[in-house]
């Protein structure tokens, strides 16, 4: 049995709306990652089976070792068809906000969804949500908004509701989000879950395969640049700092995803506990920021305080408008304002 985590009155609300709709759109994050994807597919599959017309939309391209995905070859990009995805955001009964806390997170869909008249219902687990849903189902302390998505289907009493395809997605969210159950990953629940997803006959170990081995040949000459000239080791502070270019990146035929993952390759090093890969944004003029730790080290707070960003303990993300010279600086001086923190953990 899993814990009932979301407030009942939530699960009503939710119930209400869904039943009323006929129309409903999911939205989710600006480059979607895994579980972005996983949890807006896996709802997507559940509404499909419930007889509802619904679409996701994404602002933008999401990797490629996740259009494997069932239904990934129906969603539609914000940033090629806004005419469209403004007429269904405009008509939707329900609009369901998936792994963001902040309408900013959607870049440019962030306008067509505030003005939209659809019942809005934000499913997260990232802290400090913003006050734009009428429903707010908000769990920082779950793994991913994959799971959170399965517990919402079972508490509405749907659990046969969901398919194969769906069960898939939501578990490569819940993966991919907890790096292969390698971090945010230590309630047993999770792993109850697991199981009621395998009872569907999904095959975890081929989900994996497909996830984190059909990289390109440029993905992996990239890693070994990568790792052999853009790491730098701070061992005074448990630290290490991955830095990527534009410039750099064309040389290896990057595509959205490649350097999914570096940010963790350096924890695996003896005493390192702290994590942080900068690449300039291949669409935006801006400084893309991945941290991340092992143990007690917020890099949330890292995140918040230096890189206009936030996320959990161990796993956080954050932007910087600048040259890449200033954004290591500000590395820099973060792990020197840490510094206690990064020796005790």
């Amino acid at each position: 049995m899993l814990t009932k985590v979301i407030l009942q009155a939530n699960i009503d609300k939710v119930e209400t709306y869904f039943e009323r709709a006929d129309k409903i759109v999911i939205v989710t994050h600006v480059s979607p990652d895994g579980d972005a994807l996983g949890s807006s597919l896996g709802l997507y599959h559940f509404l499909c089976q419930q007889g509802k017309t619904v679409n996701v939309i994404v602002p933008n391209a999401f990797p490629d070792f996740l259009r494997w995905m069932p239904g990934a070859k129906d969603i539609i990009r914000y940033d090629k068809y806004a005419e469209f995805g403004d007429k269904l955001i405009s008509e939707a009964d329900v609009i369901c906000c998936l792994d963001f806390n902040a309408l900013s997170r959607i870049d440019a869909l962030a306008a067509p969804v505030a003005a939209a008249q659809g019942r809005k219902v934000m499913i997260d687990h990232h802290l400090n949500p913003e006050p734009f849903a009428r429903v707010t189902i908000s769990h920082p302390e779950i793994s991913s908004t994959s799971e959170l998505i399965f517990r919402l289907i079972c508490r509405l009493g749907c659990f046969e509701d969901i398919t194969y395809e769906g069960a898939e997605c939501i578990y490569t969210g819940m993966m991919t989000d907890t790096g292969g159950f390698t971090y945010n990953s230590n309630n047993r629940e999770i792993y109850f879950i697991i199981s009621e997803l395998l009872s569907k006959g999904i095959d975890k170990d081929e989900i994996y395969r497909k996830v984190f081995n059909t990289y390109s040949e440029g993905r992996l000459r990239l890693m070994g640049y990568v790792l052999y000239d853009r790491m730098q080791v701070y061992p005074q502070f448990r630290s290490a700092l991955i830095t990527l270019s534009k410039v750099e990146q064309s040389r290896f035929q990057y595509v959205k995803g490649d350097t999914e993952g570096f940010v963790n390759i350096p924890l695996q090093m003896k005493g390192i506990c702290f994590s942080v890969f900068l690449r300039e944004d291949s669409d935006k003029n801006m400084i893309k920021v991945s941290l991340r730790s092992v143990g007690n080290f917020p890099c949330n707070k890292v995140a918040a305080e230096f890189f206009n960003g936030g996320g959990h303990l161990n796993a956080s993300g954050g932007e910087f408008y600048g040259t890449m010279e200033e954004a290591v600086e500000l590395f820099k001086r973060a792990l020197v304002k840490y510094e206690d923190l990064l020796l005790k953990n």
